[in-house]
Protein backbone atom coordinates (compact mmCIF):
# COMPACT_ATOMS: atom_id res chain seq x y z
CA UNK A 1 0.00 0.00 0.00
CA UNK A 2 1.16 3.59 -0.36
CA UNK A 3 3.52 4.92 2.13
CA UNK A 4 2.09 7.31 5.00
CA UNK A 5 5.40 9.51 5.22
CA UNK A 6 4.50 13.08 4.95
CA UNK A 7 6.57 14.96 2.37
CA UNK A 8 9.54 17.15 3.28
CA UNK A 9 9.36 21.25 2.23
CA UNK A 10 11.89 19.73 -0.63
CA UNK A 11 9.30 16.33 -1.60
CA UNK A 12 6.28 19.63 -2.15
CA UNK A 13 8.64 21.98 -3.79
CA UNK A 14 9.23 18.84 -6.07
CA UNK A 15 5.15 18.17 -6.23
CA UNK A 16 4.57 21.85 -6.94
CA UNK A 17 6.67 21.77 -9.90
CA UNK A 18 5.08 18.81 -11.11
CA UNK A 19 1.58 20.23 -10.73
CA UNK A 20 2.75 23.90 -12.18
CA UNK A 21 4.08 21.44 -15.53
CA UNK A 22 0.88 19.84 -16.26
CA UNK A 23 -0.64 23.14 -16.04
CA UNK A 24 1.82 24.86 -18.84
CA UNK A 25 1.27 21.03 -20.63
CA UNK A 26 -2.88 21.50 -20.47
CA UNK A 27 -2.99 25.36 -21.05
CA UNK A 28 -0.60 25.53 -23.80
CA UNK A 29 -2.46 22.39 -26.03
CA UNK A 30 -5.33 24.32 -25.42
CA UNK A 31 -4.22 27.80 -26.06
CA UNK A 32 -2.83 26.78 -29.11
CA UNK A 33 -6.53 25.23 -30.80
CA UNK A 34 -8.27 28.69 -29.10
CA UNK A 35 -5.73 31.34 -30.22
CA UNK A 36 -4.98 29.48 -33.45
CA UNK A 37 -1.16 30.27 -33.16
CA UNK A 38 0.47 28.52 -35.81
CA UNK A 39 -0.08 25.54 -36.77
CA UNK A 40 -2.23 23.06 -34.77
CA UNK A 41 -1.06 19.63 -33.96
CA UNK A 42 -3.54 18.12 -36.47
CA UNK A 43 -2.14 19.67 -39.40
CA UNK A 44 1.35 19.49 -38.27
CA UNK A 45 0.56 15.39 -38.38
CA UNK A 46 -1.08 15.56 -41.59
CA UNK A 47 1.42 17.83 -43.40
CA UNK A 48 3.78 14.94 -44.46
CA UNK A 49 2.06 11.62 -43.54
CA UNK A 50 2.23 9.91 -46.70
CA UNK A 51 4.12 7.08 -45.25
CA UNK A 52 1.87 6.17 -41.94
CA UNK A 53 -0.89 8.37 -40.80
CA UNK A 54 -3.40 7.92 -37.33
CA UNK A 55 -7.23 8.60 -37.85
CA UNK A 56 -7.93 12.20 -36.77
CA UNK A 57 -10.24 10.98 -34.02
CA UNK A 58 -7.94 9.05 -31.78
CA UNK A 59 -5.82 12.42 -31.20
CA UNK A 60 -9.40 12.83 -29.29
CA UNK A 61 -7.21 10.50 -26.10
CA UNK A 62 -5.52 13.29 -25.22
CA UNK A 63 -8.85 14.73 -23.30
CA UNK A 64 -8.60 11.16 -21.00
CA UNK A 65 -4.64 12.08 -20.42
CA UNK A 66 -4.51 15.33 -19.77
CA UNK A 67 -7.85 14.55 -17.46
CA UNK A 68 -5.75 12.19 -15.74
CA UNK A 69 -2.47 13.82 -15.64
CA UNK A 70 -4.11 16.84 -13.74
CA UNK A 71 -5.73 14.26 -10.68
CA UNK A 72 -2.17 12.50 -11.00
CA UNK A 73 -0.34 16.40 -10.14
CA UNK A 74 -3.49 17.39 -7.74
CA UNK A 75 -3.11 14.47 -5.69
CA UNK A 76 0.68 14.47 -5.71
CA UNK A 77 0.95 18.09 -4.37
CA UNK A 78 -1.54 17.82 -1.64
CA UNK A 79 0.34 17.83 1.94
CA UNK A 80 -1.24 14.67 3.41
CA UNK A 81 -0.42 12.62 0.23
CA UNK A 82 2.45 10.27 1.30
CA UNK A 83 5.31 10.40 -0.14
CA UNK A 84 5.26 6.81 -1.32
CA UNK A 85 8.23 4.80 -3.76
CA UNK A 86 6.50 5.97 -6.84
CA UNK A 87 5.27 9.37 -6.11
CA UNK A 88 9.19 9.77 -5.30
CA UNK A 89 10.68 7.95 -7.73
CA UNK A 90 8.11 8.87 -10.61
CA UNK A 91 8.21 12.34 -10.12
CA UNK A 92 11.21 14.51 -11.42
CA UNK A 93 10.30 12.01 -14.45
CA UNK A 94 6.94 13.16 -15.20
CA UNK A 95 7.73 16.18 -14.49
CA UNK A 96 10.34 16.57 -17.62
CA UNK A 97 7.79 14.64 -19.28
CA UNK A 98 5.01 17.01 -18.49
CA UNK A 99 7.39 19.75 -20.20
CA UNK A 100 8.41 17.55 -23.33
CA UNK A 101 4.52 17.41 -24.30
CA UNK A 102 4.45 20.93 -24.11
CA UNK A 103 7.10 22.42 -25.33
CA UNK A 104 6.05 19.85 -28.42
CA UNK A 105 3.06 21.55 -28.67
CA UNK A 106 5.00 24.93 -29.05
CA UNK A 107 7.31 23.14 -31.47
CA UNK A 108 4.65 21.82 -33.86
CA UNK A 109 3.37 25.19 -33.96
CA UNK A 110 5.98 26.80 -35.50
CA UNK A 111 6.89 23.60 -37.74
CA UNK A 112 10.54 23.02 -36.10
CA UNK A 113 10.10 19.79 -37.21
CA UNK A 114 13.41 17.80 -35.42
CA UNK A 115 12.67 19.54 -32.68
CA UNK A 116 9.31 17.73 -32.30
CA UNK A 117 11.25 14.68 -32.74
CA UNK A 118 13.46 15.05 -29.90
CA UNK A 119 10.96 16.65 -27.57
CA UNK A 120 8.25 13.38 -28.09
CA UNK A 121 11.13 10.31 -28.22
CA UNK A 122 12.23 12.67 -24.88
CA UNK A 123 9.30 12.72 -23.21
CA UNK A 124 8.61 9.35 -23.50
CA UNK A 125 12.39 7.76 -22.90
CA UNK A 126 12.49 9.69 -19.51
CA UNK A 127 8.70 8.54 -18.77
CA UNK A 128 9.35 4.81 -19.79
CA UNK A 129 12.53 3.99 -18.33
CA UNK A 130 12.00 5.24 -14.97
CA UNK A 131 7.96 3.00 -14.83
CA UNK A 132 10.37 0.14 -16.19
CA UNK A 133 12.62 0.38 -13.32
CA UNK A 134 9.87 0.58 -10.79
CA UNK A 135 8.04 -2.03 -12.55
CA UNK A 136 8.40 -4.59 -9.44
CA UNK A 137 7.14 -1.94 -6.91
CA UNK A 138 4.15 -1.75 -9.72
CA UNK A 139 3.01 -4.82 -10.21
CA UNK A 140 2.71 -5.60 -6.18
CA UNK A 141 0.17 -3.04 -5.81
CA UNK A 142 -3.10 -3.85 -4.33
CA UNK A 143 -5.51 -3.36 -7.15
CA UNK A 144 -7.25 -0.46 -5.11
CA UNK A 145 -4.26 0.96 -4.39
CA UNK A 146 -4.84 4.76 -4.79
CA UNK A 147 -0.71 4.79 -6.07
CA UNK A 148 -2.01 2.43 -8.80
CA UNK A 149 -4.88 4.57 -10.30
CA UNK A 150 -3.47 8.51 -9.70
CA UNK A 151 -0.10 7.58 -10.38
CA UNK A 152 0.34 4.25 -13.07
CA UNK A 153 -2.64 4.86 -15.02
CA UNK A 154 -1.98 8.41 -16.05
CA UNK A 155 1.43 8.36 -16.39
CA UNK A 156 0.93 4.58 -18.24
CA UNK A 157 -2.02 5.95 -20.48
CA UNK A 158 0.32 9.42 -21.70
CA UNK A 159 3.82 6.54 -22.32
CA UNK A 160 1.67 4.27 -24.23
CA UNK A 161 0.01 7.32 -26.65
CA UNK A 162 3.76 8.27 -26.88
CA UNK A 163 5.06 4.92 -27.89
CA UNK A 164 2.68 5.38 -30.72
CA UNK A 165 3.17 9.24 -31.75
CA UNK A 166 6.58 8.74 -31.71
CA UNK A 167 7.12 6.87 -34.74
CA UNK A 168 4.64 8.62 -36.84
CA UNK A 169 6.11 11.91 -35.70
CA UNK A 170 9.48 10.77 -37.00
CA UNK A 171 8.16 8.98 -40.15
CA UNK A 172 6.02 12.27 -40.69
CA UNK A 173 9.31 14.53 -40.29
CA UNK A 174 11.45 12.28 -42.70
CA UNK A 175 9.09 11.64 -45.21
CA UNK A 176 8.75 15.67 -45.24
CA UNK A 177 12.35 16.32 -45.41
CA UNK A 178 12.79 13.51 -47.93
CA UNK A 179 14.74 11.70 -46.19
CA UNK A 180 13.21 8.04 -45.44
CA UNK A 181 15.26 6.03 -47.23
CA UNK A 182 13.95 4.44 -50.31
CA UNK A 183 13.90 0.96 -50.47
CA UNK A 184 12.13 -0.55 -48.77
CA UNK A 185 8.88 1.34 -49.79
CA UNK A 186 7.16 3.57 -47.77
CA UNK A 187 4.16 0.70 -47.12
CA UNK A 188 7.13 -1.38 -45.97
CA UNK A 189 8.38 1.17 -43.45
CA UNK A 190 5.16 1.78 -42.15
CA UNK A 191 4.50 -1.75 -41.29
CA UNK A 192 8.03 -1.93 -39.63
CA UNK A 193 6.89 0.98 -37.30
CA UNK A 194 3.73 -0.91 -36.58
CA UNK A 195 5.72 -3.97 -35.55
CA UNK A 196 8.15 -1.90 -33.65
CA UNK A 197 5.26 -0.30 -31.49
CA UNK A 198 3.28 -3.59 -31.10
CA UNK A 199 6.49 -5.69 -29.71
CA UNK A 200 7.42 -2.46 -27.20
CA UNK A 201 4.17 -2.51 -26.06
CA UNK A 202 4.18 -6.34 -25.48
CA UNK A 203 7.70 -6.41 -23.89
CA UNK A 204 6.89 -3.18 -21.46
CA UNK A 205 3.67 -4.31 -20.80
CA UNK A 206 5.28 -7.70 -19.65
CA UNK A 207 7.49 -5.75 -17.03
CA UNK A 208 4.53 -3.45 -15.52
CA UNK A 209 1.65 -5.82 -16.04
CA UNK A 210 -0.92 -3.15 -16.23
CA UNK A 211 -3.26 -2.06 -18.95
CA UNK A 212 -2.66 1.77 -18.74
CA UNK A 213 0.12 1.18 -21.08
CA UNK A 214 -0.99 -1.26 -23.90
CA UNK A 215 -4.68 0.19 -24.45
CA UNK A 216 -3.36 3.89 -25.64
CA UNK A 217 -1.44 1.39 -27.93
CA UNK A 218 -4.38 -0.12 -29.28
CA UNK A 219 -6.62 2.98 -29.64
CA UNK A 220 -3.49 3.99 -31.79
CA UNK A 221 -2.99 1.00 -33.83
CA UNK A 222 -6.60 1.19 -34.24
CA UNK A 223 -6.54 4.60 -35.59
CA UNK A 224 -3.61 3.48 -38.22
CA UNK A 225 -6.02 0.88 -39.67
CA UNK A 226 -8.77 3.68 -40.11
CA UNK A 227 -7.04 5.96 -41.40
CA UNK A 228 -4.83 3.89 -44.03
CA UNK A 229 -7.85 1.57 -45.47
CA UNK A 230 -9.88 5.08 -45.90
CA UNK A 231 -6.55 6.43 -48.28
CA UNK A 232 -6.39 2.17 -49.95
CA UNK A 233 -3.55 0.86 -48.38
CA UNK A 234 -5.01 -2.24 -47.26
CA UNK A 235 -1.29 -3.92 -46.28
CA UNK A 236 -0.70 -1.48 -44.02
CA UNK A 237 -4.23 -0.57 -42.94
CA UNK A 238 -4.57 -4.79 -42.21
CA UNK A 239 -1.42 -5.16 -40.68
CA UNK A 240 -2.08 -2.23 -37.80
CA UNK A 241 -4.93 -4.33 -37.27
CA UNK A 242 -3.14 -7.55 -36.20
CA UNK A 243 -1.29 -5.24 -34.26
CA UNK A 244 -3.67 -3.92 -32.11
CA UNK A 245 -5.44 -7.36 -31.95
CA UNK A 246 -2.41 -8.86 -30.87
CA UNK A 247 -1.67 -5.86 -28.33
CA UNK A 248 -5.06 -6.29 -26.90
CA UNK A 249 -4.93 -9.68 -26.24
CA UNK A 250 -1.31 -10.24 -24.84
CA UNK A 251 -2.13 -7.08 -22.25
CA UNK A 252 -5.10 -9.03 -20.98
CA UNK A 253 -3.38 -11.98 -20.87
CA UNK A 254 -0.04 -10.64 -19.17
CA UNK A 255 -2.06 -8.37 -16.77
CA UNK A 256 -4.53 -11.03 -15.10
CA UNK A 257 -3.84 -14.27 -16.33
CA UNK A 258 -1.07 -14.17 -13.94
CA UNK A 259 0.26 -17.15 -10.92
CA UNK A 260 -0.24 -16.13 -7.56
CA UNK A 261 2.86 -14.81 -6.36
CA UNK A 262 4.20 -13.09 -9.83
CA UNK A 263 1.66 -9.54 -9.29
CA UNK A 264 1.60 -9.39 -5.22
CA UNK A 265 4.07 -10.56 -3.08
CA UNK A 266 3.27 -13.81 -0.35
Amino acid sequence: MSSIVRPTSAQMTRRLLVLAAVIFAVVIAYAQMAFGWGQSPAEFSADSDATLRVASYAFSIWGLIYLSLLIYAVRQALPQTGESQLIHRLGWPSLLAFLGIGWWIVASAFDQEWATVALIFGSLLVLLVPLLMEAGTIRTLDRADRDRWTVVWPLGLLAGWLTVASPVNLLTVMTGNGDLPQPPSPDVWALIAVAIVAVVAVLVTARIRTLAYPLPIAWGLLGVFVAELERGREMVAYGALVAAVAVLVAAVVLTFRLRRGVERPA
